[in-house]
């Protein structure tokens, strides 16, 4: 038969839209021609097939050979094509049969020796294709991690020959099974130890409150203190303080970060932990390129993302941030290709007070005059610090703190605290407080009358925007779920206004 169609998948974004490649053989000169906008490293995919079925054991037709990746308006790209590719060409030569092509999914990047080398967004490839009923062929390097879709049968195979023997019903591919990928069908969640402790913090009590309220309610936070004083140690503790991921927040989180190539099966549903450079550009922060990649917020996805030194970074590029920080995703557009990724992170930023870093310090250490405080706290501009909802001051410890054994409590007592208020949101309301909308804080935020008036003196004190003021509201209603209150108090409103202190000082 000179035509066969192998099926495969593309990626747009997260999402994995079905690829048919079509192969046909006709008579004429010698050729290779590939159609449906590849790009150059799908076109590649002709000199590395080639080799392939040569050194495979096969042969490769010597006649005009057209390859359609259809549809043909959605852009290819990378070498996960190699495989449907070649066999689509042994099958339209007669070389295989081409009865069980039909039932099967293929992608996988070939060495010239008919390897199968490992390929980026194998999650999300195998997700897109749960309802289709069909076997996906991957390489086995990719198949650990694409069995955590549990519902579609996943079959690794290392070599083409491995593939073709499968096909041809002489030797069956072994089954990746979910179990292999980091407990997915056994739902459990990730170990506690796989996160730094919270008890290697000394001192450090207002901040330490302050990150299992964020830890609590979602929400984001905000360190500020001379060098040294723990904020970056303290942000790496969040993560550990968080409540287990949902088995699907989890594989959302492990096929956004296939995507990149980054994702490690054995950390399955654990919440990832990003910390980019302060010269990091906006694409890489908020994801580009000319086809469209994830980026740093994305990778964070039901994870933290730490931003340390945060006027360091450029203006544009923290300003990126304020539409993701609100809506939970992001939305690339370039002028031929768009694509959307979630975002749903918490911000979890640090900086010092002024350019020296020792403001205020009581053993007059700081030269920067008030104009270089003003504008290095200027980079920071007011609608992003509103969507911070927790502003901290960490100060500098006493040496006899420093050289006391560390005696705060561990991430396992807290994160038991943490989990009880999320399970109150999550009874009540369905989400984290923080991803409440304006319809919702009316619904869910009502104060006492005393916390109310409590917090019309803040508004007024305070000079708080809108925004700022239901963010208030979220970290109160967090205060109180951490104590059971079914209202908010006045100590919470009172404790939810402390944390906002710093950006009005």
């Amino acid at each position: 038969m000179p035509l066969a169609i192998v099926h495969s998948r593309g990626l747009d974004g997260l999402s994995a839209p079905e690829v048919a490649v079509e192969v046909h053989l006709a008579g004429g000169l010698p050729s290779v021609t590939l159609v449906g906008l590849p790009d150059t490293e799908v076109k590649e995919a002709r000199d590395r097939v080639r080799a392939a079925l040569q050194n495979s054991g096969f042969d490769f037709p010597s006649k005009r050979i057209t390859v359609n990746l259809a549809p043909a308006d959605l852009p290819k790209e990378s070498g996960r094509f190699d495989l449907p590719i070649a066999l689509g060409i042994l099958a339209a030569s007669g070389q295989m049969p081409a009865s069980l092509l039909a039932d099967h999914e293929f992608a996988g990047e070939l060495s010239l020796s008919g390897e199968l080398r490992p390929i980026r967004g194998a999650l999300a490839m195998v997700l897109a294709a749960g309802g289709q009923g069909r076997s996906f062929v991957l390489p086995a390097s990719s198949a650990r991690e694409a069995a955590l879709a549990a519902k579609v049968r996943v079959l690794a195979a290392n070599t083409l020959l491995e593939v073709c023997a499968h096909l041809a019903g002489r030797e069956s591919l072994s089954a990746c099974a979910a179990s292999d990928g980091g407990g997915a069908g056994g739902g459990e969640a990730c170990a506690g130890d796989a996160y730094p402790d919270l008890a290697d913090v000394r001192g450090q009590a207002q901040a330490r409150r302050a990150l299992e309220v964020a830890a609590a309610g979602g929400h984001s936070i905000l360190f500020a203190g001379p060098p040294g004083t723990g904020k970056s140690m303290l942000a790496s503790r969040l993560p550990g303080l968080l409540p287990p991921m949902t088995l699907a927040a989890a594989l959302e989180s492990a096929a956004v970060l296939s995507l990149a190539g980054q994702f490690d099966p054995g950390r399955f549903r654990c919440h990832p932990y990003r910390a980019p450079h302060h010269t990091a550009s906006s694409a890489a922060l908020v994801g580009g390129g000319s086809v469209p990649h994830p980026g740093e917020i994305s990778l964070a996805h039901q994870g933290v993302l730490f931003l340390d030194e945060l006027p360091e970074f450029d203006r544009r590029v923290l300003e990126a941030l304020r539409e993701p920080l609100d809506s939970g995703r992001i939305h690339i557009s370039r002028a031929a290709r768009q694509a959307e990724f979630p975002a749903q992170f918490q911000l979890v930023a640090a900086m010092n007070p002024c350019p020296c870093g020792y403001h205020g310090d009581s053993r007059g250490r700081c030269r920067c005059t008030p104009d270089q405080v003003r504008r290095y706290r200027s980079k920071l501009s007011g609608p992003l610090l509103d969507r911070i909802d927790l502003q901290v001051e960490v100060p500098a410890l006493p040496a006899e703190v420093l050289q006391q054994a560390a005696d705060g409590e561990a991430s396992a007592v807290v994160r038991g605290r943490v989990a009880a208020a999320r399970a109150r949101q999550s009874e009540r309301q369905g989400k984290a407080n923080a991803r409440l909308t304006t319809r919702e804080i009316d619904q869910y935020c009502q104060p006492a009358a005393a916390a109310a008036a409590l917090l019309k003196h803040a508004i007024s004190r305070f000079e708080l925007s809108a925004r700022a003021y239901h963010r208030l509201l979220k970290v109160a209603r967090t205060a109180a779920d951490m104590t059971g209150s079914a209202t908010i108090e006045v100590q919470h409103v009172a404790e939810a206004v402390q944390y906002r202190r710093f950006a009005k000082e």
